[in-house]
């Protein structure tokens, strides 16, 4: 286990490869440690590995080797290495000797049409997963789902290759087994490019679910593969709780015969694609022609694919989230940004420099490049660039100018933030400017925090990696951000893309979870501060020593850093020569030479700064020599009284020295002797109320084992006046009762020695988890199969995230219980428990993990639950989801009622609902009842929210009433052939009827149809005809009240051609035109006339006139000696007609002759009275657009012209101008409402007489 509060460092400088290896040979795998001694752990599937004939260990200096002997297909699976905190997992795949000597021998198949055309397949790769503190992902295509997923998916997407104009098929699969709903899979295409918008014939996203294997099929599929087809793609999947996504590459090669010669590959930049390498997302220059060095006026470029753009998403959000956005999008200087926008004006004045202009604004990632092109009316003026009003010079690769005909373009290069600015483009006077913005990609978190546990008064660093460098991230105690202000007891780290966030002394108010944010998501760690206490792994033991041996106590505790002081008999002991006190780590130990009856007493060790006092006690095995004469028996001379010694304890792994001193003469032979038995383990402890010697160990006896070897682990070395029995290492099997027996020919001596060997319980078995809340859970777990010989004195716990290697200790005193509430813990994370057992000697090996278990609570209850409607039978419900749903999501919402009075709820519907609304139905009529909605996810229900008022389930009267939608209240005007579809909500309780007519009229045929539904009706017409023209009334009605609406329908068509054209005067180059307005208008206003001509030679037609009013008009600038045809086409707002009316004979313009004769004129007098030869057309025009009211006038003298509205004259309004040329006379509206609607009236006066048209004038509002 990892000390608290310190940094896991790595401990390997080789890690051991995965191999794949024939049945019966051997395998080997090598690890090498940073320094020599390291102690190395070998494991397979999670259980040590030790030596045997099966597994060979070997460890040499830093190298350490594990050999797998005679391997078989029961070798195969996952191993480790562990040291210290590292580990470090590899695969040992077995096959069979046959199949690969098969697949030497088989020849090379010819690849597959799928291979052929590039279809990405799975190679299987040996994976080594390094695990040090992070988890790592499965190997793609490994088969079969894994016992501990780290993604979603079974198989993921391959790098492909296709041919121009093949196709190819990327697929996905992911496991569903544990998916409640299916997950959703999207595709992209660099980094926003979404393909679920780019779907058509060359590009189909399909998707399958196999029930069987539990498994889904996504597949995107491309057919007709392009050289723009190239780039980088990604799958990104998620589900209610989990995320995952995989990057893969499409290169295209360009398709050639073998003997043709493709002149442009001489001139083909090279793709990235398809040197293997990742292109960058813009693919600038990717697969084009580079004409450059022959044609510089040339320029083949791809554009980049189409990204997010900040500018549309802050113009169509709200304020509120224009923080939201510019965190989201990498916006630094959103103030400024808005600022930009808001004073940004559309030059709607025609410009004489510019062709095109700049856009308002462009955006561009950081890193990428960016092209501001305009148009120039003149390609040789010329054109300066500004940046904040500052001229740009050309500099190095960062701006270039380019110039292709009337094109100018600047070109930025790797933009930063700096080149995040106005600029502007200057053509002489004039210039148009633009705002560029440079979006910093979203920060992401490469490397997490890890949970931390230290103790009051340490230090304390967390330690993040993000994506980029210099990146701004916050960091958060508890939800609160911790500010700059707190940098007295915070401080803040930045190296490179690493963050630190350091503690110099841990309080116990530190405690808490931690967080640090970026714009791409956050991270979250906890730490826990524990006060100081010291903890002995190992304590001080009694021992038994003769004269002139060395007594050795030693100890260990928690803290290597703890000093001590060593007691005898309560008294300070002083080193000397022959006493020596030594601290090494944590172990101290007090060595005593040469021991002599005065060194027996009682030592202890007390830690300073810590209430703790280890003691034990040195017996002293006095020697008695005694004179005896010759001839003496053998004796065993042991400071025992009554012959019978106390048992010997030592530690498992200690050494064991039995000195017994013996006598006679002659010298005797010594024997030694250990009964070999049988024992039930004891348990931990003997069950409540039972007998004290309940626990007695239950002994069969069968032989007594001989011990001579002088050499090895256990020894036997006998000298004329002792014998001493030795054992290197004690373990359990050296436990028991030995016999020493002493003989020579005088006589025998025998003693009996029990010597007893404790140790460190059994790891006891996986805990089990209950009662699992929000943030909190109930572990138990059992006692462990055998407590080492020495009663267990309690349990320790530690916990740690499922993805983490990581184990966090819950408890510093010992745990006496069963059984542990364990709190503290973050809602929507798996965790793991394990437990240790603890007894005098020290602690046991961990217990196994615990099964994941992941901390969720019910969420809360939902919000605003209000009664809808109600009926007779039913009532309709409607809430809002709860505002804590929680990790555990939300599956669904039951709903339930009970009668006014009574406790009992009945369900309202089996089963969930997910829609936050429901129709309660088969209700009793007049019934009061009390409804209530609960909410619901995988931990169970959360509290219910409770109608606040009884609701009596009874129909409620009300009046009926039609909400005509404001479009609807002016003439609907539709094409013939459109569809016509108007919807009129309604209101009425019980259901109102609902009847149409038409002009008073019931509609009747199947062209019209009607659709109504208890909240509106519908009048729907599938193909409108001009007969469907007219005045429709719709009546809602609920018994004697009611309600109304009229609409009127206009259905427009293209006009007839003017009628009787016909040739009015012919002079000089000119000829004079008249016909008659068509006979059809299309009911709708006639917008004009098209006159055309056409020489009789080449029956050519073309335009004299468009958009013409009048019915009379002059062709003028005809060629002499050419016959000429003509024809009129008439127009209105559905287009212009069909056919045209057209002269019947060519009209012949004569040559001029050599003399002319001017013609005499009469003196006339020209005096004539005002009259309208053009009067005022009735228009209907839409509101917010200028609007002309023309007509023509003719009268001598001049008259004078006068606009009215409505009786009102007009001269004095400003928002009205007139305009009077050659006698055609118009009125001007300015932007009209649909109060300037009404009756315009035009008056001619002089000396004459009077004249005057009117018209109507109608205001709609856009719909």
């Amino acid at each position: 286990m990892p000390e608290p509060g310190k940094k896991t460092a790595s401990a390997f400088n080789k890690k051991p490869r995965s191999v794949e290896v024939t049945t019966g040979s051997a395998a080997v795998f090598e690890a090498e440690t940073e320094r020599a001694g390291v102690k190395v752990r070998w494991q397979r599937d999670g259980s040590d590995i030790g030596a045997s004939d099966k597994y060979g260990l070997a460890a040499e200096g830093k190298r350490h080797t594990l050999t797998v002997r005679d391997v078989c297909p029961a070798d195969q699976g996952s191993y480790a290495v562990i040291a210290g905190s590292s580990k470090v997992k590899f695969d040992l795949k077995v096959t069979e000797a046959e199949t690969v000597s098969r697949e030497k021998t088989e020849p090379a198949v010819a690849p597959t049409p799928e291979e052929a055309l590039g279809a990405p397949r799975e190679v299987p790769a040996p994976v080594t997963e390094w695990e040090e503190n992070v988890p790592s992902p499965e190997a793609p295509g490994s088969q079969g789902a894994p016992n501990d997923p780290i993604g979603l998916f079974l198989a993921r997407p391959q790098d492909g290759e296709v041919t121009v104009g093949g196709s190819i098929v990327f697929s996905a699969r992911v496991a569903g087994a544990s998916l409640l709903k299916p997950p959703v899979v999207k595709w992209f295409k660099g980094k926003w490019v979404d393909l679920s918008s780019k779907v058509g014939q060359h590009l189909q996203l399909h998707d399958s679910y196999d029930r069987a294997s539990k498994v889904y099929l996504f597949e995107l599929h491309i057919t007709d593969a392009q050289a723009t087809s190239a780039g980088g793609y990604r799958c990104e999947v998620s589900t209610k709780d989990k995320f995952d996504s995989c990057n893969f590459n499409l290169t295209v090669h360009e398709a050639m015969g073998s003997g043709d010669l493709d002149l442009r590959s001489a001139f083909r930049r090279t793709s990235l694609a398809g040197t293997g390498r990742r292109t960058s997302d813009s693919h600038e220059d990717v697969g084009t022609l580079d004409f450059s060095s022959l044609l510089k006026k040339r320029d083949s470029k791809l554009e980049a694919p189409a990204e997010e753009d900040v500018w549309e998403i802050l113009r169509q959000a709200p304020p509120s989230e224009y923080e939201r956005i510019a965190f989201q999008h990498g916006v630094t200087d959103l103030r400024g940004m808005l600022r930009r926008l808001k004073g940004m004006k559309q030059d709607e004045k025609k410009s004489t420099a510019f062709q095109k202009k700049l856009e308002p604004a462009y955006q561009v990632n950081k890193g990428h490049k960016i092209r501001l092109t305009v148009e120039l009316a003149d390609p040789d003026a010329e054109v300066k660039w500004l940046k904040n009003g500052q001229e740009i010079q050309m500099s190095g690769s960062k701006y270039i100018f380019e110039s292709i005909g009337t094109k100018r373009t600047l070109i930025i290069s790797q933009c930063s933030l700096a080149d995040d600015a106005a600029y502007q483009c200057v053509v002489g006077g004039e210039k148009c400017g633009t705002e560029l913005f440079v979006k910093e990609p979203p920060v992401l978190i490469t490397r997490s925090l890890e949970d931390q546990l230290v103790m009051v008064g340490q230090r304390v660093e967390f330690e993040c990696e993000v994506s980029e460098e210099g990146a701004q991230v916050k960091w958060l105690k508890d939800g609160v951000e911790l500010t700059r202000e707190e940098t007295f007891k915070y401080r803040f780290k930045k190296d490179g893309q690493k963050h630190h966030l350091i503690i110099n002394e841990a309080t116990l108010e530190d405690a808490g979870h931690y967080a640090v944010r970026t714009s791409g998501g956050q991270a979250l760690a906890e730490l826990i501060v524990q006060e100081k206490k010291l903890e002995v792994y190992q304590s001080i033991a009694d021992l038994a020593v003769g004269a002139k041996d060395q007594a050795v106590f030693k100890c260990e505790v928690s803290d290597e850093n703890v000093r001590g002081v060593w007691l005898k008999n309560g008294k300070e002991l002083v080193p000397d020569s022959r006493i020596k006190v030594s601290h090494i780590g944590r172990v101290h130990k007090l060595t005593i030479d040469d021991v002599t009856p005065a060194d027996e007493a009682d030592y202890s060790f007390v830690p300073e700064g810590f209430a703790c006092n280890l003691s034990a006690k040195l017996h002293f095995m006095e020697v008695k020599i005694d004179f005896v004469p010759r001839q003496e028996p053998p004796k065993i001379h042991l400071d025992c009284p009554g012959r019978t010694p106390d048992t010997i304890v030592v530690v498992a792994g200690n050494k064991l020295r039995l000195d017994v001193p013996i006598s006679g003469d002659p010298a005797p032979s010594v024997v030694w002797q250990k009964t070999v038995t049988q024992e039930k383990k004891a348990p931990a402890g003997p069950p409540p109320g039972a007998p004290e010697d309940a626990c007695a160990e239950e002994e069969w006896v069968f032989d007594k084992k001989l011990l001579c070897e002088t050499e090895g682990r256990v020894r036997v070395e006998t000298t004329k006046d002792r014998s001493v029995f030795t054992v290197e290492g004690a373990e359990k099997e050296d436990e028991g009762v030995y016999t020493v027996t002493v003989k020579n020919p005088v006589g025998e001596d025998q003693v009996n020695l029990t010597v007893k060997v404790i140790d460190v319980p059994d790891a006891p078995a996986a805990p089990r988890i209950s009662n699992v809340g929000e943030d909190s859970c109930m572990v138990q777990w059992e006692p462990p199969a055998y407590d080492g010989g020495q009663p267990v004195l309690g349990y320790i716990l530690e916990r740690k995230k499922k993805k983490s290697y990581r184990w966090m200790r819950l408890n510093f005193d010992l745990l006496r219980e069963l059984s542990h509430e364990a709190r503290r813990m973050i809602e929507g994370v798996a965790y793991e428990m394990r437990v240790y057992a603890v007894n005098a000697v020290g602690m046991s090996r961990p217990s196994p993990a615990s099964q994941p278990f992941m901390p969720i609570a019910p969420p809360g209850e939902p919000t605003h639950l209000t009664v809808e409607d109600v009926s007779d039978t039913t009532v309709s419900l409607k809430w809002r989801p709860p505002e804590r749903v929680g990790a555990g999501g939300l599956d669904g919402y039951s709903v339930e009622y009970c009668q006014e009075g009574c406790s009992e709820w009945v369900t309202a519907l089996q089963g969930l609902t997910e829609r936050s609304s429901l129709l309660v139905k088969d209700l009793p009529t007049g019934a009061r009842l009390q409804f209530r909605v609960r909410a619901h996810n995988v931990a169970g229900p959360g509290a219910p929210v409770i109608t606040k008022e009884p609701v009596t389930v009874q129909e409620i009267l009300q009046r009926p009433r039609l909400q005509l939608p404001r479009h609807l209240r002016q003439t609907i005007q539709k094409k013939v052939g459109e569809p016509v579809n108007l919807l009129i909500p309604f209101q009425g309780k019980p259901r109102p009827q609902v009847t149409w007519t038409k002009e008073g009229q019931p509609l009747a045929g199947d062209e019209v149809s009607i659709r109504n539904s208890p909240t509106d009706t519908i009048l729907f017409i599938r193909a409108a005809r001009r007969t469907h023209s007219g005045t429709y009334q719709v009546t809602v009605r609920i018994e004697n009240m009611d309600d109304k609406a009229t609409l009127v329908l206009q259905i427009v068509d293209k006009p007839s051609p003017p009628q009787d054209i016909r040739i009015v005067e012919t002079w000089g180059f000119n000829v004079a035109l008249e016909w008659k307005p068509p006979q059809d208008d299309g009911n709708t206003e006639l917008w004009g006339y098209t006159v055309q001509k056409a020489d009789k030679k080449s029956m050519e037609w073309f335009t004299v006139l468009e958009h013409y009013r009048r019915t009379h008009c002059v062709v003028s600038e005809l060629i002499t000696g050419n016959g000429y045809y003509f024809r009129v086409f008439s127009h209105n707002m559905v287009g212009s007609s069909d056919k045209a009316t057209t002269t019947k004979e060519p009209v012949f313009i004569p040559r001029p002759g050599i003399t002319y004769e001017p013609p005499t004129y009469k003196a006339l007098d020209f005096s004539e009275a005002p009259s309208f030869t053009q009067p005022l057309a009735n228009r209907s025009i839409i509101a917010g657009y200028n609007a002309v009211l023309c007509c023509a006038v003719r009268g001598s003298p001049k008259p004078k012209i006068s606009w009215f509205k409505n009786g009102l004259d007009l001269g004095e309004d400003a928002r009205f101008r007139m305009f009077s040329k050659q006698g055609v006379l118009t009125l001007e509206i300015r932007k009209p409402c649909p109060y300037d609607g009404g009756v315009y009236v035009c008056r001619a006066t002089n000396l004459q007489g009077e004249a005057q048209c009117e018209c109507r004038l109608e205001v709609r509002v856009p719909q």
